[in-house]
C-alpha cells in the first residue's frame, strides 16, 4: 500500500533542491508558514511594510508578537524585522533560499506554483524542522493515528497528500528561473486599529 506521508515528503524533497534550501515543510498556507515561525522564534515586535497582505500582522499577533509599520515599497519577499523570517509569498525561483533565515513560500492559484492552496517553510535549521512538522499536524507525528503519541500541542495546517501530489505534478512543469510579480496595489494597513 502507498504511504500518503511519503507523497507530502517527496514535495518537501522537491521543494528544498529547487530553492537550494535544506530543507522545506510544507503547510496548508504561507499565512500558517508565518504564524510557526513567529511562534518558534517567540517573536516580541516586528517591522513589517505598512502595504502587504492583511494576514501577516494576524499571523504576528497571533503568535503572542507585536507589530510596527514602515512605509517602504518591495517586491517578491521581504524580512519580518528584526527575525530571520521572509514573506517570500510572491516569490518562487531556482535557489532562492537565503542561509540562516526562515523564508515561508506561498502555493496560492495567483503564484508561481499555482496548487490552489498550500505553501512551504524552508530553512537550513535541522532542530526546527522536527518542532514544524509536529507543529503543523496537530502534535502528531507522520503516521497512522493509532500508532502515534503525541508530545506536544500542535495546530492543524498540514498539506494534504492530494495537494503535494499536484505540486509535484506541477513542478515538473516549473521554469528554473521565474520573475517576482510586479507590485500589488495593498491597502496601507498601518491606517487600521486592529493591528494596534
Amino acid at each position: 500500500m502507498t504511504n500518503p506521508y511519503q507523497i507530502v515528503s517527496d514535495f518537501e524533497n522537491k521543494i528544498a533542491e529547487y530553492t537550494g534550501a535544506p530543507y522545506a515543510i510544507s503547510i496548508d498556507s504561507c499565512t500558517n508558514g508565518l504564524f510557526l515561525c513567529c511562534k518558534y522564534l517567540k517573536v516580541k515586535e516586528i517591522t513589517i511594510p505598512s502595504r502587504t497582505y492583511p494576514s501577516v500582522p494576524c499571523s504576528i499577533i497571533h503568535a503572542g508578537g507585536s507589530v510596527k509599520f514602515e512605509n517602504y515599497n518591495w517586491r517578491g519577499a521581504y524580512q519580518l524585522n528584526p527575525y530571520p523570517i521572509w514573506d517570500a509569498a510572491k516569490r518562487l525561483t531556482s535557489n532562492m533560499y537565503l542561509d540562516n533565515s526562515y523564508m515561508c513560500l506561498s502555493f496560492h492559484a495567483k503564484k508561481a506554483l499555482p496548487i490552489g492552496r498550500g505553501g512551504a517553510i524552508l530553512t537550513d535549521n535541522k532542530e526546527s524542522v522536527d518542532w514544524f512538522k509536529m507543529a503543523r499536524f496537530d502534535g502528531r507525528h507522520e503516521c497512522a493515528l493509532e500508532n502515534d503519541t503525541f508530545g506536544m500541542v500542535g495546530w492543524n495546517c498540514y498539506m494534504t497528500p492530494e495537494q503535494a501530489a499536484r505540486g509535484l505534478l506541477l513542478m515538473h512543469f516549473l521554469p528554473e528561473n521565474n520573475e517576482d510579480p510586479p507590485e500589488e496595489a495593498y491597502p496601507d494597513l498601518s491606517k487600521y486599529e486592529i493591528y494596534k
